[in-house]
């Protein structure tokens, strides 16, 4: 490990050898630094605070994420099934309008008792029906495709996206948006594929049904006549005008009374999630809570979410309930308003009684056509909610990308040499608070340098910046290749599939062959497990931390990585078992570079140098020694007692 004096940067070069004398940082002040981080990190805050994205509207929301679904040949199947309905829908167009002629035709027959004509017009009936039908099967067909699709295309885009390299780890720092992704990925896109897909389609029928019905109403019009003071009085368009006027008083109402809909259903949902989150955290945690018996206490925990839960969902209720005056009342009265608007034409004779239903029906479609938003303002309100959370969601994604380019960050480059080295390197935390303030160190290959320290200090997030899931600072981080790094957590992540895929991670299960991950097994002492590679169960439950601990050095063992990073990677192994795993670096893997943070006893006899990352009350002292020479070679321990 070599350090600069000072570990500031500002007095001396990189020194080209180690000293092993004592070095100084202050790591707890704040300097100029937390006020570029504490203003980009407050941006993102200060936007998600309300949930609506930058005060965005909703066709430009649209616009991003259907840009970003449909780029590319793998947005065409997209663009054929929408293609597909407007055909289809075009179609249902030209059936409405021949069911309605028909039932000017079927009416008269009737009112001049005419058998004949009645009969074939149930023929006719008959016809339409059945091709209005296979219209209606062909339309559900064509949706239901369309739904899966949009899924589809959403939620690769959104993988795309969340995945990117240290990202996901990053969204769980900029605010709510970025949170719960378990809900963005799953629920969300599944109401906004299937909610737009059913608002898209039914806006675009009955636009259609708007425009072809629109003509045939305003000429009907004509025979809807009044007397006045023995004076016949003919408003053109009169039915016209009454359709627009009551849906628009429809909607106007609806909007008024309905609006709130949309800041509630965002609040049920952000609730569901923190519902659905604690009642997963309380299952994964089972054991442990059962050993404190703790469940008392989780109940409590679990109340407290349901109860908010409950009152979001009794807010969107009461809000539901007043809607439904208006919307269903508005329903009723559509049943006799076109009646009593064609009535003055009937009665004076200048319409039969076919011609009347005909009106009546023409009126009706019109009439159902502008009193969509009506009608479904509840759906769109939920529709609405969900694309504020997915444009929140991709928004959040974006500012982690702004932040990058228009503040000060930690940068992350090659190291030219293959070695590992800070330069004037300053850790924030993500509220702009200084952890660590001008490092200024270098790891050269081979060395192995453990790292230790109070709780708190900034170790774990030392190695979180060298990852580059930390761009929360200042100053420039050298790494060796990625490729050649490999980190050990101290809870090992084990996807879920076979136990093969499990020790293979991140690669896939046939990337190593049989023998070469038996071996790997035998080697940190899983052997009985060399059986069940390919048996598929939830081995984060079935491996004790002792057991996942050693999956991950048998990781170490297939990959070979040249740098490995160890964040109490043996805390839950015994003294053996420790001595077996950490015996790999100076066996299978004699070269390779080693930074570790740890407290276990013994590891110090292992590494060639000890950080000391200590606090004071003016802040913080670093203590770069290396290994006193009276300790005894580890080396020579572990021989010793594993001897044959």
């Amino acid at each position: 490990m070599h350090e600069s004096k000072g570990l500031s940067g500002r007095h001396s070069p990189l020194p080209a050898a180690a000293t092993g004398v004592e070095q100084e940082a202050n790591l707890s002040p704040p300097i100029e630094t937390v006020e570029a981080v504490e203003q980009a990190t407050q941006h993102v805050l200060n936007a998600e605070a309300d949930g609506p994205p930058r005060g965005e509207g909703v066709a430009e929301d649209l616009y991003h994420i259907f840009r970003d679904m449909l780029q590319g040949r793998t947005g065409w199947p997209v663009v054929r099934l929408v293609l597909a309905i407007v055909v289809v829908l075009i179609g249902n167009m030209f059936g409405q309008v021949r069911l309605n002629e028909w039932n000017g035709a079927f009416f008269d027959a009737v009112e001049k008792r005419n058998s004949v004509a009645f009969l074939n017009q149930l023929l006719v009936f008959l016809i339409i029906i059945a091709a209005l039908l296979a219209l209606v099967v062909a339309q559900t067909w064509l949706q239901q495709r369309l739904k899966i699709r949009l899924r589809e295309r959403l939620t690769h885009t959104l993988f795309d996206s969340w995945l990117q390299p240290a990202r996901a780890y990053q969204l769980g720092h900029v605010g709510p948006s970025g949170s719960q992704a378990d809900q963005r990925l799953q629920e969300d896109c599944r109401l906004f594929s299937e909610f737009t897909t059913e608002l898209g389609v039914g806006m675009l029928q009955a636009l259609l049904l708007l425009v072809s019905f629109l003509g045939v109403l305003w000429t009907l019009s004509s025979y809807a006549s009044f007397e006045f003071e023995g004076r016949e009085i003919v408003i053109p368009g009169y039915m016209v005008w009454v359709a627009v006027a009551y849906a628009g008083i429809g909607s106007g109402l609806t909007w008024l009374v309905g609006r709130p809909l949309i800041r509630l259903n965002t609040e049920r949902y952000a609730r569901e999630a923190d519902l659905r989150f604690a009642i997963v955290r309380v299952s994964e945690s089972a054991e442990s809570i059962s050993l404190y018996s703790g469940e008392p206490d989780e109940r409590r925990n679990l109340n407290s979410f349901l109860d908010a839960v409950l009152l979001s969902t009794r807010r969107l209720s009461g809000a539901l309930a007043r809607l439904t005056w208006i919307t269903s009342g508005y329903g009723w009265l559509a049943i006799v308003v076109p009646i009593l608007a064609a009535a003055p034409g009937y009665f004076s004779g200048r319409l039969s009684f076919g011609e009347m239903m005909m009106v009546v029906g023409a009126f009706n479609q019109v009439q159902a056509a502008l009193r969509y938003f009506v009608d479904n303002y509840p759906k769109i309100a939920d529709w609405r909610s969900a694309v504020l959370r997915l444009a929140g969601f991709r928004q959040a994604a974006l500012d982690l990308d702004r932040i990058a380019m228009g503040t000060r960050r930690i940068e992350i480059c090659n190291h030219p040499d293959g070695w590992l080295s800070f330069e004037h390197l300053s850790i924030a935390l993500n509220d702009g608070s200084i952890l660590i303030e001008e490092a200024t160190a270098e790891v050269r290959t081979g060395e192995r340098v453990l790292i230790i320290g109070v709780s708190g200090s900034g170790k774990s997030t030392l190695f979180r910046a060298i990852a580059g899931l930390w761009p929360w600072g200042s100053g420039i981080i050298r790494t060796p290749s990625g490729s050649d790094m490999m980190f050990l957590p101290q809870r090992p992540y084990l996807p879920l599939g076979s136990l093969r895929s499990a020790i293979c991670y991140p690669a896939g299960p046939d990337a190593f062959d049989d023998a070469t991950v038996k071996a790997a097994l035998h080697r940190v002492g899983l052997h009985e497990f060399a059986g069940l590679l390919d048996r598929a169960e939830r081995w984060d439950r079935s491996l004790s931390l002792g057991q996942q601990q050693r999956v991950a050095f048998a990781r170490v063992l297939l990959h070979k990585p040249q740098w490995i990073f160890m964040d109490e990677a043996t805390s839950a192994l015994d003294d053996d078992n420790q001595a077996s795993m950490l015996a790999i670096f100076a066996q299978e893997l004699a070269r390779a570079s080693v930074l570790s943070i740890g407290h276990r006893p013994g590891l110090d006899q292992f590494h060639t140098r000890t950080l000391h990352i200590r606090k004071t009350d003016e802040g913080a002292i670093l203590l770069a020694l290396p290994v006193p020479a009276r300790s005894r070679s580890w080396l020579r321990w572990y021989r010793r007692n594993h001897a044959k």
